[in-house]
Order: C-alpha cells, then structure tokens, then sequence
C-alpha cells in the first residue's frame, strides 16, 4: 500500500540480496535462512508459536489486516510500551502513559514467517514515515513501533527497516520505533474485531477497509478468507 509496484518489486529485489547475504555458509546461525523474496524463515522449533507485537495508528485497522494474513492464529488489540500498567483507553488516548495502541500477533512460524509479518506491517498496514501519528490520528499512542519479544526477531526488524531504507522503497525516513517487548496489555472487548464489526463505519471505510484490501490485492498467497480470532 506505501509503496508502488515499482518499488515493490525494487524492495523485494533488496530483500533477496540481503537475505541469500545473511543465510551464507559463513553464517551459520544466521536468523534468516534463504527463500524467495523477501518471505525470510525464520529458524524456529517446529510446531511453535511465536508472538509479535506492532503499533502502527489506531489498532482496529492492524488488527483487521494481520487477521487475514495466512499463519496468524490470533490478532489482538491492546497496548504496550508505555509506562503505565494495565491502562484504559480513555488513559491512553490522553498519550500522557507512553503506550501505543499495539496489536499482539501469535502466529505459526511453519505458515507464516516473522519476516512476512514485518513486509506486511511496513507496506500494507501503516506509513512508517510519519511521527507519532497515522493518517487522521495524532499523538504518541499512534506512533510506529515494533515490539520485539527476543533479540532474533530485533535482529531482523533492524536489517529489515534498513533494506527498506537504502533501497528507496519507502519515500523519507523511517520513524518506526524498535523496543524490546515490555508488557502487553489486552483492550476493552469493544475494540476487538472493530473493523469487522463496523464496516459502515466512516472511520473504518476510509481508514481500515483499504488495508485489507491491499493485502488481498498485492499479497494473494498470504490472503485467508477465514479470520483470524482475537
């Protein structure tokens, strides 16, 4: 969605490169072993799961997308990296707790590897460019941020942001905040499945239903018809 077919393809042409550099023999406890494209494995414990946590704006919108996103078994709203535990929307709203609307992703690493999961959040959920805010929201609750939850997947988040930014697949500098994985704290059930729930919504036609459908255009072999739950 932020970037254009040409600069898809230029960044998943960087990606290659990068990652048939990271997976050589000279590395061989390299995180990243080769695969086509930009659609890295990452070495894992087979029938695992692993969790990941992205903030990119108003957490409706992630959600919606990472729900259809093959491999994701669960999806959902909540917020981290701040410094207030277990705070209510209202306190979050106010940006005064350091949290960011966030969204937890537990997925299957035998479907779906964490280096999808960071090609989707950078090119079809958020902007990454912009500061403490995302489209109509504003303020360091809607900041772009990743939230890692071991020093594998910090490793691949960095290299990530910086194929993506010596490539020129992304127009401006990357803001996207990359922090280790305090707390995560689950939101009220009124903001789970949001955008499901209110498609008529304005917010959500505008806002969240195009993320979705960029997903289903551009990534057809990640699409899952079947939601994810939360």
């Amino acid at each position: 969605m932020w970037f254009t077919p040409s600069r898809r393809d230029l960044v998943l042409e960087a990606a290659f490169a990068l990652l048939t550099l990271v997976s050589a023999p000279s590395a061989p406890n390299s995180l990243i072993t080769a695969v086509p494209a930009a659609r890295a494995s990452i070495t894992t414990k087979p029938a695992q799961r692993d969790t990941a946590v992205f903030a990119g704006g108003c957490f409706w919108g992630v959600q919606a997308v990472f729900q259809h996103v093959k491999g994701v078994v669960t999806a959902t709203s909540g917020y981290a990296g701040g410094k207030v535990a277990n705070p209510s929307y209202e306190q979050v709203s106010t940006g005064r707790t350091g949290n960011a609307e966030s969204v937890r992703v537990i997925f299957d690493p035998a479907q779906v590897s964490y280096a999808t999961l960071l090609q989707v959040f950078f090119d079809v959920v958020h902007d990454p460019t912009q500061v403490n805010r995302q489209g109509p929201d504003v303020g360091t609750q809607y900041r772009s941020a990743v939230f890692y939850t071991g020093q594998e997947q910090r490793a691949a988040t960095l290299q990530y942001i910086a194929w993506l930014q010596r490539s020129g697949a992304v127009k401006g500098k990357i803001v996207t905040e990359v922090a280790p994985l305090q707390d995560f704290y689950t939101a009220a059930p009124y903001h789970q499945d949001y955008t499901t729930l209110h498609p008529y919504e304005a917010y959500v036609r505008y806002n969240d239903l195009p993320k979705i459908a960029a997903l289903k255009q551009h990534y057809p072999q990640l699409w899952s018809e079947q939601r994810a739950a939360y």
